[in-house]
């Protein structure tokens, strides 16, 4: 074999060499990046759900105020918040906790309707806004989660990142996913009302 066509052969097996280095190179980052960017959105998340169990409390106490013969209805809404507030070992247990939360606050606002002087009090209809505020929030941070817990999940199980997922120690993650009961009744702020008379 001549030396020119080694010297082309080691050249092609050299420059592909390269190739499948810068391949595997940015693939792991690109593994790395998409970690990154699943822990910021959780946070994200975190941060809104720790918002959300602090208003309601709030809510709760301002309702209080107006409804006290409501007591048993204000007792579970204060429950199920301590419940979704605490750690949780999976992320769907938080969604589960969650959407038990969710499906409770109509109640809250259910109570609200009886009393006109209650709903037209600037303190409810601020914590009102605010919690509506920041369940938008949340769901714009769960859409953003997931979007990247998709990417990644594809990244793991499509040929031939897999192989690299699986060498490197990347898995698929789970998405955060509340049930489409919870999502029905996200809290709605009316801010037409009634002034005390």
């Amino acid at each position: 074999m001549p030396m020119e066509t080694l010297i082309i052969m080691l050249a092609i097996i050299g420059g592909v060499g390269l190739l499948v280095l810068i391949w595997l190179i940015a693939t792991y980052n690109r593994f790395v990046r998409l970690r990154q960017h699943m822990k910021e959105s959780w946070s994200d998340i975190d941060v809104e759900l720790k918002r959300r169990h602090d208003l309601i409390p709030n809510l709760v106490e301002t309702v209080r105020g107006y409804a006290a013969h409501e007591r048993e209805v204000l007792e579970k809404i204060i429950l199920l918040r301590n419940q979704a507030a605490t750690a949780h070992d999976s992320r769907a247990a938080l969604a589960g906790d969650e959407s038990a939360l969710m499906a409770s606050l109509p109640r809250l606002f259910a109570l609200a309707e009886n009393y006109p002087v209650l709903k037209a009090d600037q303190n409810f209809l601020a914590l009102q806004r605010e919690l509506a505020l920041t369940e938008d929030r949340i769901a714009a941070a769960r859409r953003f989660f997931n979007a990247n817990v998709r990417d990644n999940n594809r990244l793991c199980a499509e040929f031939p990142t897999n192989v690299l997922s699986g060498m490197f120690g990347f898995s698929s993650a789970e998405y955060f996913e509340l049930s489409s009961a919870a999502e029905r009744v996200v809290p709605r702020v009316s801010l037409s009302h009634t002034q005390p008379a």
